[in-house]
């Protein structure tokens, strides 16, 4: 190179860092933030991270940082909460000073702060207070959602008696029952298991919570500044979403057609009346758009979090006789053969309900959470952390806590079982958050494990087709999510 471009190239570098430490020294003097390592310009902590198992870099930096510290990803500062006191100090005694969403930005760049998911402020206000009047109306936590979980279970056993005990890849099957009951919420009505639609809108569930794991959107994810010039599996990403909310839109305009505002049927009739009840208020949040995103956030919440779990947890009992036969042993005592399984018997049924907490503390379905962001200026601990601030409330190092849950790693029901035999609680136990923005659905899929595993237990025997050492119980990475294995099993009748 000639000396000319030399001096351009030295010139263009100063530059870029003069203009990375001005921000960076800026974002500095407007806070007091926690120690972390030293960022690099441009990149940041990156080159620090392992992107294919963040989670253990994550740990490390606890480890030589303390239960709180900060990490730029490129040019976003975040500060990280390891550990149960630092979270709960912050989600729950200062929860209100939390409540934003953080940013990331491939939740930015495909729901663009509408819905209910990624919103902040007042829209977020809004709509998750509607959420939660409009769920509970329709039965959340009451008898009939309950009915409609045991009659899905009913058909999801069904489905599962035509494999005749052959091995079968259980993704899309598992898929459909929580999916069906989601649908009922939203638009009262629920698809038949070998529907094409369902089908496809199962795949491209399947293929964003794939996608969200990978390498490349931990790229994406860390340099946000240069994302509009990067090609890549992000695109995929966007279609799934824009189909996805297709989906939703034409659910709308039936409903549209058909709408009593004084006899609704479900969520999206709730949601049109309100529309109605403001529709002179120029600040309402309650528009098509807003509906659309809170329909696709809330389908696929209520689908594909649930399905994985069920698939996981198929996995584990599969993987450890001993405890499948302790599970068949209490359905068999409490239950029976002659009638369905009910919520009410989960009192009775300890040592299967440990085993459901059990498989979501080892799973550790969303090991980072979805990201906060402080809501103000607020002083904690001995930190000023500005308005804006990015929040990594991390589930994994709680759920694994070894003091909480002796041998962590490995999995055991006796995590919450006491030494009588009796099911024991857990404050640690927290795989949908804690906060005012934990999972708007906990109370839904919480009773879909359950029963959904008691239905499936109480009718069949679960055999791997390779030997019990073969089968694997990790995904190659961790990252965003914890995604089961591919894997085949039979279902034999019992």
């Amino acid at each position: 190179m000639d000396p000319l471009g030399l001096t351009t190239t030295a010139l263009l570098a100063c530059v870029v860092f003069l203009i990375f430490f001005s921000l960076w020294s800026q974002g500095i003097k407007r806070g007091k933030f926690p120690p972390g390592p030293t960022p690099l310009p441009l990149v940041g902590n990156i080159l620090q991270l392992n992107l294919k198992n963040i989670l253990a870099s994550l740990s490390q930096l606890a480890e030589k940082y303390g239960p709180i510290f900060t990490i730029y990803l490129g040019t976003e500062r975040v500060v990280v909460l390891h550990g149960y006191k630092i979270m709960k100090e912050a989600l729950i005694d200062q929860g209100d000073g939390f409540v934003d969403r953080g940013y990331i930005a491939i939740f930015e760049d495909v729901l663009k702060g509408q819905g209910i998911l990624v919103s902040r402020g007042e829209r977020w206000k809004q709509i998750r207070r509607f959420s939660l009047m409009t769920l509970r109306n329709f039965g959340m936590g009451k008898r009939s959602i309950e009915e409609r979980i045991q009659e899905e279970a009913q058909c999801l056993v069904e489905e599962l008696r035509k494999t005749k005990g052959e091995p079968t890849d259980p993704t899309f099957i598992l898929g459909c029952a929580p999916c069906n009951v989601i649908c009922s919420v939203l638009f009262h009505d629920r698809f038949k298991y070998d529907d094409e639609k369902l089908l496809y809108l199962m795949s491209l569930l399947n293929e964003n919570f794939q996608l969200l794991n990978t390498v490349w959107l931990q790229i994406y994810n860390c340099l946000p500044s240069f994302r509009v010039y990067l090609p890549g599996k992000h695109n995929k990403i966007f279609k799934n979403v824009d189909q996805l909310k297709q989906f939703i839109l034409e659910r709308v305009k039936e409903h549209q057609k058909t709408l009593d505002p004084n006899n609704p049927q479900d969520y999206i009739d709730c949601y049109l009346a309100k529309m109605q009840q403001e529709k002179e208020n120029p600040k309402t949040e309650f528009d098509l758009e807003n509906l659309e995103m809170t329909g696709v956030n809330l389908f696929a919440a209520g689908t594909e979090t649930t399905s994985s779990t069920l698939r996981y947890g198929l996995l584990l009992i599969m993987k450890h006789p001993e405890i499948q036969a302790k599970i068949h042993e209490e359905i068999d005592r409490v239950i029976g053969q002659d009638r369905v399984p009910s919520i009410k018997d989960r009192q009775d049924m300890p040592y299967t309900d440990a085993v459901v907490h059990e498989i979501q503390r080892f799973i550790n379905l969303l090991p980072l959470n979805l990201s906060h962001a402080v809501s103000r200026d607020i002083k904690f601990q001995q930190y000023i952390l500005p308005k804006g601030t990015t929040i990594f409330p991390l589930l994994f190092p709680i759920l694994w806590d070894s003091k909480e849950f002796p041998n962590p790693d490995q999995f055991d029901p006796h995590h919450f079982l006491d030494k009588n035999g009796k099911f024991k609680k857990s404050d640690y136990f927290m795989p949908f958050s804690i906060g005012k923005r934990s999972c708007l659905g906990e109370g839904l899929a919480r009773m879909e494990l359950f029963m959904f595993f008691t239905t499936i237990l109480q009718n069949f025997t679960l055999k791997s087709v390779v030997d019990l050492n073969e089968i694997s119980i990790q995904d190659k990475h961790s990252g965003f999510s914890n995604v089961p294995p591919k894997y085949k099993l039979c279902f034999l009748p019992r």
